[in-house]
């Protein structure tokens, strides 16, 4: 099998970054011309290829909702978060909701498309070195998805799970983005097995591993303290880890 991922991993980062640097030109052109709503539809374009490129290293991405989630109110998207990986589908399969990312500062430079979505896109650049900024940036970004009715999405581990373990999560952000959006609900995912596509390290690639999204019961913003709400989030997230 890893003999097997030497010859496939070059291909699918190929055809990655090939998708990444034509969608580029693609997203500003919609942009400019045509407005954020012809961006957005470049975007979910964008993710669908993304998507459908890791069928080259034997990983399709599953998304598992038995709930109906609530329309014309904001939602909060609260996840794990296990690798690069778990971004387009979050976009591709939550598209219906525009949903906006919560993401550290760098990602805001230097990455064909993905720079420009996050910056041009309504995402949150946040610098994790600086709590004003990032406070800051947060009520910004808060009430930005309230006003347009987006979907928040928001990693409160802050950073990877390189082995699927998940880390603590963290309260300042959520609890921001809830202040803001009372009204409007949690939605608790929980993603299992893309930290397995960097199980090698960088490269090769793990193969065959396929990944799942499981959407949780949405949680109405002002049914319960903030405190109750994290830990109920946080709860139903890692207990559905694999």
């Amino acid at each position: 099998m890893k003999l097997l991922s030497y010859i496939l991993s070059p291909i699918f980062i190929l055809v990655f970054f090939l998708i990444l640097v034509i969608f580029q030109p693609l997203q500003w052109l919609a942009a400019t011309i045509f407005g954020a709503n012809a961006h957005a539809k470049v975007v979910d374009a964008l993710n669908f290829f993304l998507v459908k490129s890791m069928l080259i290293i034997g990983v399709p991405i599953r998304l598992i909702n038995s709930h109906k989630l609530p329309e014309k109110s904001t939602l909060v998207f609260v996840s794990n978060h296990q690798s690069t990986f778990d971004i387009p589908p979050l976009g591709w399969f939550f598209r219906k909701y525009h949903p906006k990312f919560v993401a550290k500062i760098e990602l805001g430079k230097g990455i064909p498309s993905v720079s420009y979505n996050l910056k041009k896109g309504g995402s949150a650049l946040i610098n994790r070195t600086d709590p004003k900024q990032a406070i800051s940036t947060l009520m910004e970004f808060a009430k930005r998805i309230k006003q347009n009715k987006w979907g928040g999405v928001i990693f409160p581990e802050g950073t990877r799970s390189r082995d699927g373990k998940p880390k603590e999560f963290a309260s300042n952000g959520l609890k921001v983005l809830t202040k803001f959006n009372k009204e409007g609900y949690v939605v608790p995912l929980t993603i299992n097995n893309s930290w397995k596509v960097f199980k090698y390290g960088k490269f090769p690639l793990g193969l065959g591993s396929p990944i799942t999204i499981t959407t949780h019961q949405p949680i109405k913003i002002d049914s319960m303290p903030f405190n109750e709400l994290l830990e109920k989030t946080e709860s139903v997230i890692k207990e559905h880890i694999k």
